[in-house]
Formats: structure tokens, C-alpha cells, sequence
């Protein structure tokens, strides 16, 4: 394992200057929290942040527009008289920020309680009303070119049209499910439309009730982080403000594991549910707790168990969560109606997901082999931890005594994380040199690199990327695409995020804070770097590109950095000294070998059709509410669609399988089972691996051919 080079973790220290700003809590009579987080998060910004934006009127607009948007997204609350008094304010945020004035924010929240409170009648109103499907009417789903209701009966209108447009959906497919049955079954008496029509309002009832009740539990503060945010999000699309349970969460994400029972906990009405066990954990050793099992009570060790019935979800999940080796007793009631006591000693949770997988497949009487890296975790207060570098180099390790003739890394949909661990991963494929620079504000380049001239794997590798492969993802093709180690599959281009985030506690800013009355502040998660290739070039909107650009279903959907507001720019510095990998004399005919089989390839060609097709129904936003011109409308769409169904059942006829280690952990273990069987169909289906496995065929050196071709002959005459 290479850990050689000169650490870099994320967490650098910021200037002395940032940590100038301390408050004496005890100074603070009354402290008003919401003030003082204002003040702090300003401070902290202009201070931290790789290049602040100024606060002046354009940010002011800024913030108000988001703010609004993300209080009402569907203007199904606000008047448009709320609206006009609201932006009376639009162009006075920043001053109200500078002096730490709540005006606004006040006046917005308490309006939003009161139109909330007011639409809850209305959509009781509307569902107790049986809705006439023969009516012709339209609704639009276009809600930011959407005007804001004039008055509170234009108001339940606008609820009125959605709430049938949701229901009438829902209807027609119960009246199709209706027909199937009587098809199958002639003797099968069909549902009346009328009670068709009632189910599908109860369940739009249900629904909008749990809804309603979960933004009910959330309290004023909660709010409040969705006001600082639209605060925050002004300065970059990755700055933003955590509050203490979001904080928490942040942490156990990169680390990929937490300390509790392992269960997942889901609200269903006033209830709470065991809605999963997670492989492995105390939870799921115990043998006791189910999944279906409904929390009733739950009690620290012998203390007195506290009734969590109609307790906000998150609440209940700190009760249960604590940490290892200390007890909990939940109180359950069992799918048979029985109640029981569970005691569980609590221990860390690893959440498998997060972690590294790989798996082995043969091909042409070649063996291959396909690691999946999730994300780049690390957990930064546990050396000995898991990480993603040391993981990976593990499962090479496995590959190769597998005696794999090549390798495909997937970071598709990997999010990023850990910087330090992207020079760990890069350095296991090549000698040594720079992975990735960095550049603070207003400071020198700093380069990262790989010092130890062990290379872990030699053979071909294939990284395979798509347009979410982002941040630590990108600088990990970038660096084997600079170095030509590797040939780069997927998307036309990654995600394009070239920046680098920090959080920071805002704790350590105010003298016992914690323990005083101001209570925990959380923290802020703000960019104070950028990256950049070896070559010099960032990844700032512009992403990676791809040596080998396989169609996507989503391509022409705008969900990258480039489309994000805010965003920062893309530039360049100049590229540091680096050797190319010296075997790479087969990637260009490997590169152009993958372009001539995925342009012939009928299924890349319907990917492609339908990628264009999905793109052209992004932009339908107006819907009839009368139900002869729904049907019309849906049968058209829902025959177009059937002309890409084969992409869902296409089958790559590979086989999948574990490395040994794992079939023996699976063994005893039938949850991991159940995924690894579910991971491994989902790659006997999947075109794209196929074509990476087909470009490792092309970098294969001429003796391993011959070798492979020699096997194919002879299992053709053993056939015959």
C-alpha cells in the first residue's frame, strides 16, 4: 500500500485569522441563537472561503429568489399578496444579514405556518369532493413560470387541479389493473369507478396527511437552516450550513459507518417502523428485532422507557443510536399483534454500501475483474479505520491471486469524498509522480503526489465514469487519463466539481458553547480550494472526457456542475512535470475498436434514440384532466416507451461471481447474499460493463491472446 507521499487531508488548518473570532458565551445575556449563528457563518465565510462573493444587492436577489423557491417550490402555499410584501425585502438581505436582522426571515416564517395551516383545510375540502374526470380542464407542472394564486379561491383551485392530476393518474391505472383482471379471470366481478374513484382519493388523503406531518414536526430552527442556506448556496453550490444532526450524518456518510443498533427507522403515520436491518450490526446478531416491527418505547439501559408513538423521526433516532457498548430496549409490537422487549448492546455500524465490492467474470477463457468504489470514504479519527485506498488495494490484491487479465475500476455515480484517498487509489496503477494540484486563495500551488514506485496492478485497466462521477471521482480519471494508464469509459463528461470543501465546527468560536445555553451550532462546510490535473487543466464544470463516450438515457438532461447556480469558474494553471505510462501502444486502437462496436451496436443505438426522447418529454409540463384526453395522452407515451423496453431486459450472458473470501462470508451471512446475487444480475445486464470488459479484450498483450483464442477453438471442437 502506498502511503508514502506527502499527506494531504482536507481538514487543513485555515489561517490564525479565522480562529481570531471567539465569543464569551458567558458575556451573552440571553443569547439569541439565530443572531449569533448569522454572525459567526458571515465571519467564518469571508475568512474561509476560496473566493467569497461580495454581499451587496446582486446577492441580496440571490438569496431572496432561492429562499422563496425553496419555501413554496410549487407555489401551492403563498399568495401572490404574500409575495408582494415579501419583496419589499428583496433588495435589503445583505444589509439584514450585515446586522444580523431576523425581519424577514420572521415575517416569511410565519406566514409559511399560516398558509400550511390553511392549505391543510383545503385539500381536506377538496378530497372530500368526488372529482369529475369527464371535465375538460388542464394543469400545468411548470411552477416556476407559474403565476402565484391572486386570492385564497384561485388558491384551492391551484390545489384542486393537482390533487386530481395526481388522483386521475392513479385511477386510470387502477381501472387498467381492473381490466387485467377480468381478463385473466372472466368470472372476477370488476370494481365500480365510482369506488375506483374514492380509493384513489383516501389514498391522496393518506398521503398529503403524511406529508403535512412530516414538514408539521419540523421545528423553527429547521427553517431557519433553510433560510441560512439560501444564504450559503450564494457563494458556491457546495457551501453550506449543517446543523447538529446534519453534521452527524455528513460524518458517518465519509466514514461509512456509525455507532448504534443498525436499523433503519421509517415514520409510517404515528408510528415508527423497522423499515431495514443492516447486515451485520448488533440489530441484525441479536435475532430479535424484525423488520415490520412498530417502535413503541425506548429505554437507555434500566431506565424508564420513554413512548416515542407521534415523536418526530429524528428525535427517535437519537434515543435508539448511542454509543458502543452501552444498552437500549426498545419496546415493540410484533406483525402479530404481540409486544416485546428487545435489549441491544449497541457497537459500530459499518454501512456496507459505502464500502469497496468486487467481483470476478470470465470471457472469451479470460477472467476479469470489476471493483465498484461507492465513494471515497476515510474515517479521519481512526487511523486503523477502513478507507477506500486501502480497501481497493486489497481487493486487487485479491484479483490477482485470481489471476485476472484486467481490470475495471467503477466510479459511475460516486460522489467523491476524501482527497487523501485519491492519491492512494491513483498510486496503486502507476510508479510514482503527481496525482493532483491544489491551489488555496491566494497561495502557491501545492502538487500531491505518489512517491512509492511499487505499482499494484501492471495489467489493462478500463475506469468506467457517468455524468455523477464527481469531485475525488473526476481527479482519479483525470490522473489516469493524464498518465495514459488506463483508457476512460462512459458519459461524454463527468459531473465538473473542481473545488475543495472543509468543515468547520463552529463550536470552538464560542467559549462553551455546548454547555452554556447556546447549545450546539453545527458546522460549516465551505470551499477554500480548488483542484486541477497534472496537466493543468480543472475540472471545474468542464469534468472529465471521456476516452470512450457510451450513449446515456440521460445525457441531454441538464444535472451537472455547469448547470448549477453559482457555480465557480473553470481556469488553468500550469501543468507539472509527469511520465506518461510506458505501455500504452494498444489504446488507440482499443479506443477505436470501442467506437466502431458501439456506434453497430443496436442497443447503444437505442439508448441513444431514447436519451433524445427523454429529453423531449422533460419539457411537457401541461396535462389534461379530462380522462379521455389523459388516456389519449398516456397510451401515445406509453406506446413510444415500449419501443425501449429492450433496454431494461437486455442481457449480457456473462456470469458474475464472488472472490473466495466472500462466498464464504455469504455463507453466513443471507442479507449480503441477497445483495451480492442482486449486484451480480444487475451486471449480467448491464451493456456498458460489457463494452469495458470488451475494451479489456483489445489491451490484452499478444501472448494472452493467442492463448485465449487457442481455448475458444479447442471448447468449439469439444462442442462439435
Amino acid at each position: 500500500m502506498k502511503r508514502n507521499y506527502i499527506i494531504f487531508v482536507v481538514t487543513i488548518s485555515l489561517s490564525f485569522t479565522l480562529f481570531a473570532f471567539t465569543i464569551n458565551s458567558k458575556k451573552i445575556v440571553d443569547p439569541d441563537r439565530d443572531k449569533l449563528l448569522l454572525e459567526l457563518l458571515t465571519f467564518v465565510i469571508e475568512k474561509g472561503h476560496y473566493n467569497p462573493a461580495v454581499i451587496d444587492d446582486n446577492f441580496s436577489k440571490g438569496v431572496y429568489k432561492d429562499y422563496i423557491a425553496a419555501l413554496d417550490p410549487s407555489k401551492r402555499f403563498f399568495l401572490q399578496s404574500d409575495i408582494n410584501e415579501f419583496s419589499k425585502f428583496e433588495l435589503e438581505l445583505d444589509d439584514q444579514l450585515i446586522n444580523k436582522d431576523l425581519i424577514f426571515f420572521n415575517l416569511t416564517y410565519d406566514r409559511l405556518m399560516l398558509r400550511m395551516e390553511e392549505s391543510q383545510k383545503i385539500f381536506k375540502e377538496v378530497l372530500n369532493v368526488p372529482f369529475d374526470y369527464k371535465k375538460d380542464e388542464s394543469f400545468s407542472v411548470d411552477y416556476d413560470n407559474t403565476p402565484y394564486a391572486k386570492n385564497t379561491k384561485a388558491l384551492k383551485e391551484k390545489w384542486r387541479k393537482q390533487i386530481k392530476l395526481s388522483t386521475l393518474s392513479s385511477f386510470t391505472d387502477k381501472q387498467k389493473l381492473e381490466e387485467d383482471k377480468k381478463l385473466k379471470d372472466p368470472t372476477y366481478v370488476m370494481k365500480l369507478d365510482a369506488v375506483l374513484e374514492k380509493e384513489t382519493r383516501d389514498s391522496s388523503l393518506t398521503s398529503l396527511n403524511e406529508s403535512f406531518g412530516f414538514m408539521i414536526e419540523l421545528k423553527r430552527d429547521d427553517w431557519f437552516t433553510l433560510y441560512i442556506n439560501s444564504i450559503m448556496s450564494q457563494f458556491d453550490p457546495h457551501t453550506s450550513y449543517f446543523a447538529p444532526d446534519e453534521k452527524e450524518r455528513f460524518d458517518e456518510g465519509i466514514s461509512g459507518k456509525l455507532q448504534g443498533i443498525g436499523a433503519l427507522l421509517l415514520k409510517k403515520n404515528d408510528c415508527i417502523e423497522i423499515s431495514e436491518l443492516v447486515s451485520g450490526g448488533p440489530a441484525w446478531r441479536g435475532k430479535q428485532l424484525e423488520k415490520g416491527d412498530l417502535v413503541m418505547k425506548v429505554a437507555q439501559g434500566n431506565n424508564v422507557p420513554v413512548d416515542v408513538v407521534g415523536m418526530r423521526l429524528s428525535e427517535v433516532v437519537k434515543k435508539v443510536k448511542g454509543p458502543k457498548g452501552s444498552e437500549v430496549r426498545l419496546t415493540v409490537k410484533k406483525a402479530d399483534g404481540t409486544i416485546q422487549i428487545i435489549s441491544i448492546i449497541r457497537d459500530i455500524v459499518e454501512i456496507e454500501e459505502t464500502y469497496v465490492k468486487s467481483s470476478v467474470v470470465e470471457k472469451k477463457g479470460l477472467k476479469y475483474g470489476i471493483i465498484y468504489l461507492p465513494k471515497f470514504y476515510i474515517d479521519f479519527e481512526n487511523k486503523g479505520g477502513r478507507d477506500a485506498g486501502k480497501d481497493i488495494a486489497l481487493e486487487i490484491d485479491r484479483l490477482k491471486k485470481a489471476k485476472v487479465n484486467g481490470i475495471v475500476l467503477d466510479v459511475r455515480d460516486d460522489g467523491g469524498g476524501s482527497l487523501s484517498t485519491v492519491v492512494d487509489i491513483a498510486g496503486l496503477f502507476i510508479q510514482d509522480g503527481p496525482i493532483v494540484q491544489v491551489k488555496s486563495a491566494g497561495k502557491r500551488r501545492e502538487i500531491l503526489y505518489d512517491t512509492d514506485k511499487k505499482v499494484e496492478w501492471e495489467g489493462p485497466l478500463v475506469i468506467m465514469v457517468n455524468e455523477f462521477s464527481a469531485s475525488a471521482s473526476e481527479i482519479l480519471a483525470a490522473a489516469i487519463q493524464d498518465y495514459r494508464r488506463g483508457i476512460i469509459m462512459g458519459s461524454k463528461q463527468t459531473y465538473g466539481k473542481g473545488t475543495v470543501q472543509k468543515v468547520i465546527d463552529l463550536n470552538p468560536f464560542v467559549r462553551n458553547s455546548v454547555n452554556s445555553g447556546v447549545g450546539d451550532l453545527g458546522a460549516l462546510k465551505t470551499t477554500i480550494q480548488k483542484f486541477y490535473r497534472i496537466n493543468g487543466g480543472s475540472t471545474q464544470l468542464e469534468g472529465v472526457s471521456s476516452d470512450i463516450i457510451m450513449p446515456d438515457r440521460y445525457a441531454y438532461l441538464k444535472m451537472g456542475e455547469r448547470d448549477q447556480e453559482h457555480a465557480m469558474p473553470w481556469d488553468k494553471i500550469d501543468a507539472t512535470p509527469y511520465a506518461v505510462w510506458n505501455n500504452t501502444s494498444k489504446f488507440d486502437q482499443a479506443i477505436l475498436n470501442s467506437k466502431k462496436r458501439i456506434e453497430n451496436n443496436a442497443q447503444f443505438q437505442l439508448i441513444e434514440e431514447n436519451a433524445k426522447w427523454i429529453d423531449s418529454r422533460s419539457a411537457e409540463d401541461l396535462y389534461s384532466l379530462n380522462i379521455d384526453k389523459f388516456k389519449i395522452a398516456q397510451n401515445i407515451k406509453e406506446e413510444a416507451a415500449k419501443k425501449f423496453k429492450p433496454i431494461a431486459d437486455y442481457k449480457n450472458n456473462l456470469k458474475f461471481i464472488s472472490l473466495p473470501y466472500e462466498v464464504l462470508k455469504i455463507t453466513k451471512d443471507p442479507v449480503l447474499k441477497e445483495k451480492r446475487e442482486r449486484w451480480h444480475e444487475s451486471l449480467a445486464k448491464d451493456i456498458y460493463v460489457e463494452e469495458a470488459l470488451n475494451v479489456l479484450d483489445d489491451l490484452q498483450p499478444k501472448s494472452i491472446v493467442k492463448t485465449s483464442i487457442t481455448v475458444d477453438k479447442k471448447s468449439k471442437l469439444v462442442k462439435s
